[in-house]
């Protein structure tokens, strides 16, 4: 066996060992012709994580390379879109921007295997509830996304946290469990959300 081959097994045996990503991270794909794939829950073993390096915010920990200037550039290039669908729903802009930040890092066609996309990663049944259409749309996934949360909001009395856990989780979940529902998932969920929306709250 060359020692390459056995550089690679390796390899590939210690990434085996890894422990599992938290599902909304965003992974990446380069395919044949070069073109590049995203997902929150990859399928295919060729996708890899995007954001490999830790880093911290505050009390908590999150997976994400330094960003760079088109991390930047990304992130900031649906403001005034957030801006308007916050305005016309009464919800917190640095709300909307931190569930789109864990969601889906910004990238517009993001989708996950339970039929989630775009954004805000709306599922078929809420998209078709607020009227979006074209859910891959940037304006129309933010507007549906700010619509739904403003609904949960209204329908648990302005507690952010109940209304991110039933975004996260289901309204389902939430009563089942008389509160947040004790899964790791939602649990983190809510940290980072909330640790991101402190984070833009600050920004200008």
């Amino acid at each position: 066996m060359k020692w390459w081959t056995t550089l690679l097994l390796v390899v590939g045996a210690g990434l085996m060992m890894l422990p599992a990503p938290a599902s909304a991270e965003i992974y990446m794909y380069r395919d044949g012709r070069g073109r590049l794939h995203f997902t929150n829950a990859p399928a295919n073993p060729g996708y890899r994580r995007y954001a490999p390096q830790t880093v911290s915010y505050g009390a908590y920990r999150f997976y994400g390379r330094r960003d760079s200037a088109r991390d930047r550039a990304r992130r900031t290039a649906f403001d005034p879109m957030i801006r308007d669908a916050a305005a016309r729903h009464n919800v917190d802009a640095a709300l909307i921007k931190a569930v789109i930040r864990q969601e889906s890092d910004f990238v517009p066609y993001a989708r996950s295997p339970k039929g989630a996309l775009g954004l805000m990663q709306l599922m078929p049944g809420t998209a078709r509830m607020h009227s979006v259409f074209r859910v891959l749309d940037p304006q129309q996934n933010i507007d549906g996304g700010a619509r739904h949360l403003r609904l949960l909001l209204n329908q648990y009395n302005g507690n952010v946290r109940l209304a991110l856990a039933a975004y996260n989780a289901g309204g389902g979940a939430v009563k089942r469990h008389g509160g947040v529902p004790p899964y790791r998932e939602t649990i983190e969920y809510l940290q980072r959300v909330l640790a991101f929306r402190d984070q833009y709250s600050r920004q200008p």
